[in-house]
């Protein structure tokens, strides 16, 4: 075996001491999370120690830092500022100790990263090491911003570290070569004073060199995350356009990544990632992680940054005999439909069931009703496809209603409708039932409370415009997070599930922006994206810059039309 591969026999958490250490250089890719190589989610699976990477800033940070989800929660982090200067030093230490070790690169740790010098002190130490190699912002940004290295035509590409005090400038201006610039993401841990010249000197330098004035070139900042941001222009202007373009509050300024040469010209063309029609929208999801989920994925898709602040805090009722009941009754047979209308009610029941030692096999011969997608979602993962829901476009309990057959003594054994629920929801479905002529057995599965006050800078961004859009997917919502953080500012924009919670929004003195037209999240979701899509449309249509929300005139607070 090569004695610097991982040996695979080994076990993630090994003693101290108990077997050789082992030392695994990381490319953690150019900002993207999900740019991060299956090898190198493995080697963070099993390490006990990893060394982060020094980042520029809290945005850059934050994209960094679900890295970590891919590491067992005992892991020990260790910051740059935690190194006292040689982090090297400091992994082979821990990996002479018997530790895994890895130690993450920004991009891939041979390019443009120092990564060369830790292997080196590796093998002088003996200790086996291993490289995985990592996508490097030299290529994704570029393709990531629209741009073309090689397009047809032009068969050389060239890349300078602007760090670095070596490149000719004037040389590298020679012929048609693309060029790419790299503007370093943060100062070497090695040499945090390492700076190079700025993009004004290296324009002029290429210009001297033999470039036109006119060759286009193209520079992005935070490629491949959400808080990207394109300017294109050519070696005469980009200054001037550098500068507008921060005045417009697109911040262009290093770390960056710029490229020169005739592939740029298509950027427009090409360009997918920041013309998602959200593209970089804060958007506020008033829900828990766990139900947020599929929604917080589905905004991602369209380009915005979810950010989940729960409103509401599930809790069991204050008396759990109602619930042991329903159980037992659906066990004995007394029920011939439950209702779920939501989530919650489903992971309640399971709850319970699971504290019996029951599974879905007990609601054999009963049949089951879904008041929509997400509830519907919720039962099949406990191993229960629904009988009944409403069509797409009217997925409530009203919806639920209009497609329940009613009682019928012939045909249907017995009378008795389950409907376990939150101890705040609506009659409409008990009701309706009843009309229908069924006997309804409605039971208080969990208790809805309003939750705790989200921290301090999330209130001020509420308040001061900070969050591009708001989702309202209940009324509860809109009343919980008004009451735990205040109104959202006048430039925020509005979107609810439907016309129940939008009344609601306006009650509060919100003006509604958006409403989705069917009551499920994916729709609403869909809406805003729709709505995202026509104010860019609009913006370029009269030749306006394509600012989200958050980046225009803020007003006084938002009232109704």
């Amino acid at each position: 075996m090569n004695p610097h591969t991982e040996n695979p026999e080994e076990t993630p958490g090994t003693p101290a001491g108990a077997a050789a250490g082992h030392v695994a250089l990381v490319g953690a890719g150019p900002g993207d999370p999900e740019l991060l190589t299956l090898r190198a989610a493995a080697l963070l699976a099993r390490a006990d120690v990893v060394f982060t990477i020094r980042e520029p800033g809290p945005r850059m940070a934050a994209y960094r830092s679900p890295l970590l989800a891919h590491c067992r929660p005992d892991v020990q982090v260790i910051e740059p500022a935690e190194c006292g200067g040689d982090a090297n030093a400091l992994a082979l230490a821990h990996a002479r100790d018997g530790r895994r070790v890895v130690r993450l690169y920004s991009g891939d740790p041979l390019l443009g990263c120092r990564g060369a010098e830790l292997a080196d002190a590796c093998r002088e130490a003996g200790v086996e090491f291993e490289i995985a190699a990592g996508l490097s912002s030299v290529t994704a940004v570029p393709t990531y911003a629209g741009v073309p290295l090689l397009p047809r035509g032009v068969g050389e590409l060239r890349v300078l570290d602007a760090r670095e005090p070596g490149p000719d400038w004037e040389r590298a201006a020679e012929g048609e070569a693309t060029l790419v610039v790299m503007f370093p993401d943060a100062p070497d841990d090695e040499d945090p004073q390492a700076t190079g010249p700025g993009f004004d000197r290296v324009c002029k330098a290429l210009i001297a060199g033999g470039r036109p004035d006119t060759t286009p070139v193209a520079v992005t900042r935070m490629g491949t995350t959400t808080a990207q941001s394109t300017v294109v222009s050519t070696l005469a202007r980009l200054t001037a356009d550098l500068k507008a373009a921060d005045a417009k509050g697109n911040n262009i300024t290093k770390p960056a990544l710029m490229v020169v040469g005739e592939g740029v010209r298509g950027q427009e063309r090409i360009s997918w990632f920041e013309t998602r029609p959200l593209f970089g929208w804060r958007v506020l999801v008033p829900r828990t992680k766990e139900q947020a989920a599929s929604l917080s994925e589905q905004l991602r898709g369209y380009g915005a940054v979810p950010e989940e602040v729960p409103t509401i805090s599930v809790e069991p009722p204050r008396t759990p005999q109602q619930m042991e009941r329903a159980v037992r009754g659906l066990v004995t047979g007394r029920y011939q439909w439950v209702a779920f209308t939501s989530v919650n009610a489903v992971k309640a029941i399971r709850e319970r069931f699971e504290e019996y030692g029951l599974d879905a096999r007990a609601f054999a011969g009963v049949k089951v009703a879904a008041v929509g997608e997400q509830t519907a979602a919720a039962l099949r993962a406990f191993g229960i496809q629904p009988d009944l829901m409403p069509p797409e476009d009217r997925q409530s309990g009203a919806g639920l209603v209009e497609v329940w057959p009613p009682y019928d003594a012939e045909l249907d054994p017995i009378e008795r409708v389950l409907l376990p629920r939150a101890d705040i929801a609506t009659e409409t479905l008990a009701a309706g039932l009843a009309d229908l002529g069924w006997e309804v057995d409605d039971v208080t599965a969990y208790r809805t409370v309003r939750a705790a006050p989200p921290p301090a800078p999330i209130r001020e961004a509420i308040k001061g415009g900070g969050f591009d859009a708001v989702l309202f997917t209940s009324s509860s919502t809109v009343r919980n997070l008004v009451g735990i953080a205040g109104k959202p500012h006048a430039t925020t924009v509005i979107a609810v599930i439907g016309p129940e919670t939008a009344k609601t929004a306006e009650e509060y003195g919100l003006r509604v922006d958006v409403v989705a037209p069917k009551t499920s999240v994916s729709a609403l979701a869909a809406a805003l994206s729709e709505y995202g899509a026509a104010q860019r449309e609009a913006a370029i249509r009269d030749g306006k810059p394509v600012l989200r929300p958050s980046q225009k005139r803020r007003g006084r607070r938002r009232k109704l039309a």
